[in-house]
């Protein structure tokens, strides 16, 4: 039994290799591009490189989508061998892999095409990708938690006066206390741990002081008190229930799930929805938190200066051409694309519309940040619902990603 598990993992690893090489960027000719896009976002990225390679460009790109991308992205950058020319990261990831020199810089892009540069792009969206004053990314756009509503509840529970001023807060939630018919909900817990990584911001917090993860802090737990009493209310949707559906079923005022849910809630006949800004712990302020689509180069000895001239071409073409990753659901990062007439059509729009509105688009870029996500996520549902004691659990979170920081392992997206 052992020796046949040995030849099955050899096996196994060979077939790793096979397909790794597969996605290689052997074909001079080829622009091989790995996405982690395997939902349907990765239909409307395919349409974007179809239209590419329908100019005829020197260099065509292959899109390949890539599930567990990180993953085999390590593989290939420890062997050497298989590396795209370019691929889609998060911005969580940029400051790892720049610390890690896996990532090569924009340098002779940004040379080459002039207008590739930071005043044609949202400006969070370029400035995760600069490292001690080298860019290492392009945005390709943000993508955030925001927060639906549904208007005929709005209508019924006299509530539209609270999107007067684009911040919902959670005192206006609470006044529609003993008010709701049963069966109906003010706000669900639809991606909870992005919201509360939003109230941090709200209330003056953040996840690092001086470079050290800060998740037991006073601002974090304010934050947790503040969203707990919606729980304790009784008008956040049950525990283990999936608001997400419950708001696509007319029961539930405002779903905080993201931009890319667009598309999805559309799709629900009689959904009358809006959308408008997660709610906020602080009449003052109001945050999204937001991450962004990065394109990136692996740091790839075999790379061509041809290929990065193609990458260069391709980059630019997104530029200027990438209304069809609106469909998808995102906030454009092109400049060129969010201000045109077409771009105010989808529902996204609403967040460039002005400076304070794109102000609130808000992208971590601590380094050991998806640790202290992991944790939020891993942890807010029960800190919310009252299953567990909350000094003690703020504490075991702290504890997690210091231990977590001082393994090195990986932290998840």
């Amino acid at each position: 039994m052992n020796r046949k598990k040995g030849l099955l993992t050899i096996v196994s690893m060979l077939l790793m290799v096979i397909v790794l090489a597969g996605c290689s960027s052997d074909d001079k000719n080829t622009i091989t591009f790995w996405t982690p896009l395997t939902g349907e976002d990765g239909a409307y990225m395919d349409q974007l490189v179809k239209e590419y390679n329908a100019t005829e460009p020197e260099m065509k790109v292959k899109h390949v989508i890539t599930s567990d991308m990180y993953t085999k992205l390590s593989t290939v950058i420890n062997s050497g061998k298989g590396i795209p020319d370019l691929a889609i990261i998060h911005a969580d990831r940029v400051p790892g892999y720049v610390k890690q020199n896996v990532l090569e810089p924009m340098t002779g892009i940004l040379s080459a095409q002039p207008e590739i540069n930071e005043n044609n792009y949202l400006p969070q969206a370029w400035s995760t990708g600069t490292i001690d004053g080298t860019q290492y990314t392009v945005p390709l756009d943000i993508h955030a938690n925001v927060m639906y509503y549904n208007k005929d509840l709005l209508a019924k529970y006299g509530a539209e006066s609270f999107l007067d001023d684009n911040n919902v807060t959670v005192e206006e939630i609470l006044s529609l206390q003993g008010k709701m018919e049963e069966g109906d909900y003010v706000v669900n817990d639809a991606l909870l741990g992005w919201a509360m990584l939003g109230q941090l911001q709200n209330l003056g917090g953040d996840v690092q002081q001086d470079g050290q993860p800060a998740v037991n802090t006073p601002e974090m737990k304010q934050a947790y008190e503040s969203v707990k009493q919606i729980a304790d209310a009784g008008l956040m949707t049950p525990f283990g229930e999936d608001g997400y559906l419950m708001f696509q079923s007319g029961n539930v005022l405002f779903s905080t799930d993201g931009t890319w849910s667009s598309t999805a809630h559309a799709g629900v006949e009689g959904l009358n929805f809006g959308v408008t800004n997660v709610y906020s712990a602080s009449p003052d302020k109001f945050t999204n938190r937001s991450s962004s689509h990065l394109f990136a180069m692996l740091t790839n000895e075999a790379r061509t200066d041809e290929k990065e001239a193609g990458i260069g071409s391709f980059l630019e073409f997104i530029r200027q051409n990438s209304i069809e990753w609106a469909k998808a659901g995102q906030i454009v990062a092109s400049k060129q694309v969010f201000e045109s007439p077409e771009y105010q059509d989808y529902m996204q729009s609403f967040f460039t519309t002005d400076e304070k509105q794109i102000e609130s688009l808000y992208i971590y870029t601590y380094e050991y940040y998806p640790y202290v996500a992991e944790v939020v996520d891993k942890y807010s549902n029960d800190i919310i619902r009252g299953n567990v004691d909350m000094d003690e659990t703020l504490q075991t979170m702290q504890k997690e990603v210091e231990d977590k920081i001082a393994q090195g392992s990986t932290g998840a997206q």
